[in-house]
């Protein structure tokens, strides 16, 4: 029997107002990574500079991190690293942030790293010099607690997604007031980036008595308090319990992996440039169904949630926050048919060569990929593929 693990950061600081917890780090230098934007414009930025100047420490700051981050942000913020010498890197921010402040403190120890390296799966060992913390400010990806990372390839359209348990955390900070202050449509496509994690994680080929508790968790706190969340933005509580919820599936999955929907997402992500949680929201119902030929895991799931059909209760909360139910219905970019049939092959190849297809509950092929896009695009079935 090949080991297994489950790894998680070894500090994980959750509650309102818990960003204060900087304060206590020890260190000379910090840097700060994040979009810039929306950290800057609610004073969490300069909030978290403030909590790491009392812990006595120099602060710099990266910003400008894109919502696809590419391989030339991380190297610009690596080299910026390599000149400050922090002994904390502080990811603060969206998902986006989070990733690729992961692969920037991989540079910042190992200049020459070649990123086929990294796509392929060889890490070297980190904290030779910095240690770190990410807070995020979205309940959604995860990346605070995970050891995973997507990084953009523009030039070839391909999001690639990085894996390595030493690019996990050392701190997760989960403060609910950043959260908070999300509009309803990002609050709408991260928690169903929760949900498709927490689902994924659940019905993978990997997924153990460790990871299946807390898969469960997670959807049962997004089916009760995403449309809460969705409406009132200020109920703190839900808020909460979203954050919490989003922490709780990357435990899930950063140990047992994800499957198809993932593999999809990352592939019209790159193409497109769609938002990953709500690729993933549309998605989810038609793997779904292709996945049923050879999974009963969604029976277990729709037994301990007490909901009769999966993929209708998806839908109906994809319709409850704003969500189109096919790709073609999609507004924040533009889909067309021409475009989507130019690319379609190359898209389904490349999710099925994507790595979370491995862990996937049912064996699929290219040709299959390639059919639930276009289920996925048109609204047809995909039960009898």
């Amino acid at each position: 029997m090949a080991l297994q693990w489950f790894r998680v950061p070894k500090d994980i600081v959750f509650g309102e107002n818990s960003i204060e917890y900087l304060a206590t780090l020890k260190g000379q230098k910090a840097t700060l990574v994040t979009g810039g934007s929306s950290m800057k414009k609610y004073g969490f930025l300069d909030e978290a500079k403030k909590q790491l100047e009392k812990a006595g420490m120099e602060v710099s700051i990266i910003d400008g991190v894109e919502p696809n981050p590419s391989i030339e942000t991380v190297l610009r913020g690596a080299n910026e690293m390599i000149t400050f010498k922090p002994d904390w890197i502080v990811a603060i921010g969206g998902g986006s942030a989070l990733d690729a402040a992961k692969i920037m403190w991989i540079y910042y120890e190992y200049p020459d790293t070649k990123f086929e390296d990294l796509i392929n799966g060889i890490f070297p060992e980190l904290r030779k010099k910095a240690h770190f913390v990410a807070i995020p400010s979205t309940s959604g990806t995860a990346s605070e607690i995970t050891a995973f990372s997507v990084i953009t390839d523009p030039e070839n359209h391909i999001k690639y997604p990085l894996v390595s348990y030493e690019i996990t955390p050392d701190i997760a900070i989960l403060d609910a007031v950043i959260p908070s202050k999300m509009p309803p449509h990002i609050t709408a496509h991260t928690g169903m980036d929760v949900l498709a994690h927490a689902i994924e994680a659940f019905v993978s080929k990997n997924a153990t008595s460790y990871t299946s508790p807390l898969a469960i968790e997670a959807i049962k706190l997004v089916f009760s308090q995403l449309p809460v969340a969705y409406k009132d933005g200020e109920n703190l509580n839900a808020r909460q319990d979203m954050h919490n919820a989003s922490t709780i599936a990357g435990m899930a999955f950063t140990n047992s992996s994800l499957g198809l929907v993932h593999s999809l997402a990352h592939k019209i992500g790159g193409e497109f440039g769609i938002t990953h949680g709500l690729a993933n929201a549309i998605l989810m119902p038609y793997i779904i169904d292709y996945n049923r030929k050879e999974s009963d895991r969604y029976d277990e799931i729709e037994k301990l949630i007490g909901v009769k059909n999966l993929a209708d209760e998806i839908k109906k909360i994809n319709k409850q926050v704003g969500i189109p139910l096919t790709l073609k219905e999609v507004t924040e970019v533009e889909i067309t048919e021409e475009k989507f049939n130019e690319v379609l092959e190359r898209m389904s190849k490349n999710a099925f060569d994507d790595p979370c297809t491995g862990t996937n509950p049912r064996d699929s092929c290219p040709n299959d990929v390639q059919e639930i896009f276009k289920a996925a695009y048109y609204g047809t079935s995909t039960k009898k593929i």
